[in-house]
């Protein structure tokens, strides 16, 4: 117990504390007195809770020995999806387990970043090459494509993103980077002719003008922007937020959950939702820069790199600043899977710190 990261494990809850009231207080309008959603929210924290012990009493090199189990299984998981998946707001992403759904892109958000740790780890004394370059792109390219035929852009964006930031640790090379730059650029324009659906595409026009159709396709964001406003310095209340509680807020527990905190606690419940965020990528960083282990070092920037990514995605869209992309809100927005997978990742770190204090 001595060895535990207290404020990491502060951060965490404080933040799982937050959704619970957001659920919640969408459910006094949405569920019919049911409370359905927060029952089910409440079942997946109790499967969090034991993943995060689980993981933090055992040993996070047991990773490295079966990260081709986890590869593998994450590839066959979303292959699997495309087939027998559910389609919800049109992606073709979830395993419907009756209780709570699966979304397989989270667990390979897991696999890839133990998958891209292992691999730069290995060479940690080697310069970082062509070789290695194109070695880690084939690696993130084939969950990404899996992802994009779902199609799912924003979660696809995000295993690059995450790709991006340990090749960056790494130590790729600024001709390197000269190079990947517009390939990435005629990639996208690949997508967006060939694999964007109209909605996806309409999202990305929305953000660039969302003014243009204020009540049809920028609809959710003019919602989100007027709910986050209204909240002033102490927000309405739990429970008596206008945009949320009369439902003009779609979304409002999962892509939109940042909006109802804002417009129900105010501002000083946003500065302290904020500051358990910097908290949990404070002790992340601190991790990382103190631990002598490498793949302790790539697991870790994977790990923060796609909860910061994600975090910043879901706010920006919140607040009319990137386009909405489907991404909730880490440990905080509803959601069984996302929420358990990073619990999952936050019970690894926590072994991390805890090894390498003993």
């Amino acid at each position: 117990m001595r060895s535990t990261d207290w404020w990491l494990t502060v951060g965490i809850f404080t933040l799982i504390l937050f959704g619970m009231a957001a659920i919640y207080s969408v459910a006094l309008s949405q569920d019919g007195g049911s409370f359905l959603n927060v029952k089910k929210q409440f079942f997946a924290i109790v499967i969090a809770l034991f993943c995060y012990v689980f993981l933090a009493t055992s040993n996070y090199r047991l990773l490295r020995s079966y990260v081709k189990v986890l590869y593998v299984a994450g590839v066959l998981l979303l292959v699997g999806v495309l087939f027998f998946g559910s389609t919800i707001r049109g992606t073709t992403g979830w395993f419907d387990l009756g209780v709570i759904s699966f979304q397989p892109v989270e667990f390979m958000k897991v696999a890839l970043a133990v998958a891209l740790a292992t691999y730069c780890s290995e060479r940690a004394r080697r310069a970082f090459g062509w070789r290695e370059v194109i070695e880690t792109i084939v690696l993130t390219a084939v969950p990404v494509g899996l992802t994009l035929l779902q199609p799912d852009f924003g979660s696809a964006m995000l295993l690059v993103g995450m790709w991006s930031i340990m090749v960056l640790f790494a130590g790729i090379r600024k001709r390197h980077i000269a190079t990947l730059v517009p390939i990435g650029m005629a990639v996208i324009y690949f997508a967006w002719t060939f694999f964007f659906d109209e909605f996806q595409q309409a999202r990305i026009m929305t953000f660039i003008d969302p003014s243009a159709d204020p009540l049809g396709r920028g609809y959710n964001v003019a919602q989100a922007i007027i709910a986050v406003g209204a909240g002033g310095w102490f927000g309405r209340g739990l429970g008596f937020g206008s945009q949320s509680q009369l439902k003009f807020l779609p979304e409002s527990q999962t892509d939109f959950i940042f909006a109802v905190i804002a417009e129900e606690l105010g501002f000083l419940g946003i500065c302290l939702l904020l500051f358990a965020f910097a908290l949990v990528f404070i002790r992340l960083i601190s991790m990382a820069r103190s631990n002598r282990d490498s793949f302790a070092v790539y697991l870790l920037v994977g790990i923060g790199g796609v909860m910061f990514l994600q975090f910043m995605v879901n706010i920006g869209m919140n607040i009319g600043l990137l386009p909405v992309t489907g991404l909730g809100l880490p440990l905080v927005s509803y959601g069984g899977s996302s929420l358990i997978l990073f619990m999952i990742m936050m019970g690894v770190a926590q072994n991390i710190y805890v090894t390498q204090r003993r």
